[in-house]
């Protein structure tokens, strides 16, 4: 999908859909993933698994930033119809991909304890949080080669494609889930090892697809090479956009050092209402992502006139999500929890997470606009200020949740998310209005 002309609404809502409902399918997933765990393993599994998945986002969501980066270069040189360079990017994207997926992998499964042991993880779930997290580490490849080729997709603007791929293979993930553990009772070995062939599945489908169906990313055995200057400018693209990306997970790593200290029922509640913030926060970021290739792809054809609507009508889409999680969230609050855990001795899991989950319905809508700003910036090229931005936040959140927390509670983990959005948005105001000048947007 071109997006350099024709209706920006139109063309704005028609790609971020297909995102917004791919992330959905996934959160789904994760979602079933707990609620299964935390009914038919246990409070210990349910924290187990909550305890890992910090740790294990931080090189995940590194592994998307630098895709993330490339999809910005991708999608310039599709705007300009450059496909000669489009397809040079994806090579060297898929040779360097290849060899850092590895070593990430490596890294993951040496340090998956020592991480947990240091951030206070405790020692009834510390080895079955472990032995979770090394295996989850395996798949890192496959996490890889699904990002960065459903990446080069988004930047041709084709986004459907894989939220159908990604949409199969959390289906068979929940399948398989329900089979072993819900059915067979087979434990948390099987929660991540059924998540690990769920990914490699949706690697292998969209590997097969850009063979079959797109001729502009198919790179030959012979054209695999790295461009070293096309390297250079990924990785001081996705680099920055890497460090953004894991920046989100170090913070709430942080964070969960902190809730650990409360024991196994915070520790529980906060893994329940942290799925259900992933509901608010990935879809803004997918209407983020989709502002970035709107933003990319009209800044490589020097449609400068266009990016300013493209931004509003993103910003708009962004305040409609809001409303609808906001409403859901609290009146749904209590029966959502009733989800991830049994009645029985559970009463206080149930009330933190209501608690949390009936502050946050509103401040939701401060992510809402910082996700739109850090699109337009990605859009525009400059990663940095993306970076700086996502680190005041998240250096705030971390210590105001140190500050907080301990009068407050879990609620003090809301109200520190409140403080660090509002500076983040406080520091990209007046750059946004810079950049709007400079390239004139108001016209």
């Amino acid at each position: 999908m071109h997006m350099t002309e024709g209706k920006i609404s139109r063309q704005l809502v028609t790609y971020s859909i297909p995102l917004i409902l791919g992330n959905l399918f996934q959160l789904t997933y994760n979602t079933l993933d707990s609620i299964i765990v935390g009914r038919f393993i246990g409070k210990e599994a349910l924290a187990a698994v909550g305890a890992t998945a910090p740790i294990a986002n931080i090189l995940i969501l590194g592994i998307s930033g630098i895709c993330i980066g490339a999809s910005v270069i991708m999608s310039e040189f599709f705007g300009a119809k450059d496909y000669k360079m489009l397809k040079k990017e994806m090579a060297t994207t898929s040779v360097f991909g290849l060899f850092f997926s590895l070593v990430l992998t490596l890294i993951g499964v040496i340090t998956a304890r020592p991480f947990l042991e240091l951030f206070n993880t405790p020692a009834e779930i510390l080895d079955m949080a472990t032995t979770y997290l090394r295996i989850i580490y395996l798949g890192i490849p496959f996490t890889y080669f699904y990002n960065s080729i459903a990446a080069a997709l988004k930047s041709i603007g084709d986004s459907k494609t894989p939220l159908k791929f990604l949409a199969f293979a959390a289906t068979l993930n929940a399948v398989l889930d329900l089979i072993f553990i819900g059915g067979l009772n087979f434990g948390i070995v099987c929660s991540a090892t059924t998540t690990v062939i769920a990914e490699a599945v949706s690697a292998l489908l969209c590997v097969a697809y850009v063979y079959k169906k797109i001729p502009i990313l198919q790179v030959r055995y012979s054209e695999f090479r790295i461009d070293r200057a096309l390297l250079k400018k990924t990785l001081g693209y996705g680099s920055i956009t890497a460090l953004q990306q894991s920046c989100q997970p170090i913070g709430k790593l942080l964070i969960q050092g902190a809730v650990n200290l409360h024991g196994v029922d915070m520790i529980a509640a906060f893994n329940a209402v942290s799925r259900i913030d992933d509901f608010a926060f990935t879809p803004q970021q997918s209407v983020s992502h989709g502002i970035t290739t709107f933003v990319a792809q009209n800044r490589g054809a020097k449609k400068y006139n266009r990016i300013l609507n493209g931004f509003k009508n993103g910003m708009v889409i962004e305040v409609i999500y809001w409303m609808l999680i906001c409403a859901t969230v609290l009146l749904l609050k209590e029966p959502i929890m009733r989800m991830f855990v049994t009645e029985e001795g559970s009463g206080d899991i149930i009330a933190l997470g209501s608690q949390y989950l009936g502050l946050m319905a509103f401040f939701y809508i401060l992510p809402a606009f910082t996700n739109g700003v850090q699109g337009f910036f990605r859009g525009m090229g400059n990663m940095n200020l993306t970076l700086i931005g996502t680190l005041i936040q998240t250096s705030l959140r971390v210590v105001f949740t140190y500050l907080l927390s301990p009068t407050l509670g879990i609620n003090g983990i809301a109200y520190s998310c409140v403080i660090g959005w509002t500076a983040m948005l406080i520091f990209a105001a007046p750059f946004y209005l810079k950049f709007r000048n400079q390239y004139k947007l108001y016209r």
